[in-house]
């Protein structure tokens, strides 16, 4: 039963709830929560409310912006699983897949080894294909922004559980390496009910660059050479799995450290 009504959400909130694609909805300790249904694989995505914060490295505050969020949205509480991404587009891409005796994974491992043009290409990029699951809402990747928001859910330090962090709490590169990622939900979620925001795989954003890397340009925007990651992964160390850390990188680009939230909008 959904904890609950649509009734008693717009006694709340201005946002639409249930949102059309939800098969379940509730109200919980992180917030509210909408469920995604494709097949009998469901993604849980969590309600980010509109906002402003500190965007950028809060070890140099003078360089730090302030940044609105200016509308509210749905954000995936995992990345992107193997068993999701299989229902949508048939396949497999993961290196880390039940399938594979040397680097054992599961459904519930994150998908990896995708790239930006995997996940947005039109029409038969993941996100295309997922619109036919979600009532026509068009499934998008967060922009730098909205993940870092997200991420930090409204922390002021390094990470969002404070300025140091264990492996109980981030699967990162530490003294004892960990050797692959681990299933989404392993460790304990931010505030906001997000899971594996720090390390597990690098996260897509929507966000492009130029060649030099100094412009950020449009994410819609073909020209982009270069498109960015956050989050950090199991093979980075801790400076890189920060809130504000950034990779960018060829869009058809992936690997094994590399999977991706999306979010949907209202």
């Amino acid at each position: 039963m959904n904890a609950i009504t649509p009734e008693e959400w717009r006694q709340r909130g201005p946002a639409p709830f249930p949102p059309r694609w939800a098969s379940a909805w509730g109200d919980d300790r992180f917030g509210l929560w909408a469920d995604l249904a494709v097949a009998d694989v469901v993604q849980r995505l969590r309600w980010i409310e509109a906002g402003r914060f500190l965007m950028g490295d809060e070890r140099q505050p003078d360089r730090q912006i302030e940044t609105r969020i200016a509308a509210g949205f749905w954000l995936a509480d995992t990345a992107c699983t193997q068993a999701l991404w299989q229902a949508v587009t048939g396949s497999n891409p993961s290196q880390f897949s039940a399938s594979n005796t040397t680097h054992p994974g599961s459904p519930q491992h994150p998908v990896e080894q995708v790239s930006w043009n995997d996940i947005t290409a039109p029409g038969s990029g993941f996100l295309a294909r997922l619109q036919s699951f979600s009532q026509g809402v068009p499934p998008e990747l967060p922009s730098e922004a909205e993940w870092e928001y997200a991420c930090r859910a409204s922390s002021r330090t390094a990470y969002s559980f404070g300025d140091e962090i264990t492996l109980a709490q981030v699967n990162f590169r530490s003294g004892s390496d960990p050797a692959a990622p681990v299933a989404v939900k392993s460790l304990p979620a931010n505030a906001w009910g997000l899971y594996e925001m720090h390390g597990n795989v690098w996260e897509w954003c929507a966000d492009g660059f130029d060649e030099q890397e100094s412009l950020r340009i449009g994410a819609a925007d073909p020209s982009a050479t270069l498109r960015a990651q956050r989050g950090g992964s199991w093979g980075s160390n801790a400076r890189d799995v920060r809130a504000a850390d950034r990779l960018v990188v060829a869009p058809g680009g992936a690997n094994q450290f590399t999977g991706f939230r999306f979010l949907m909008r209202s």
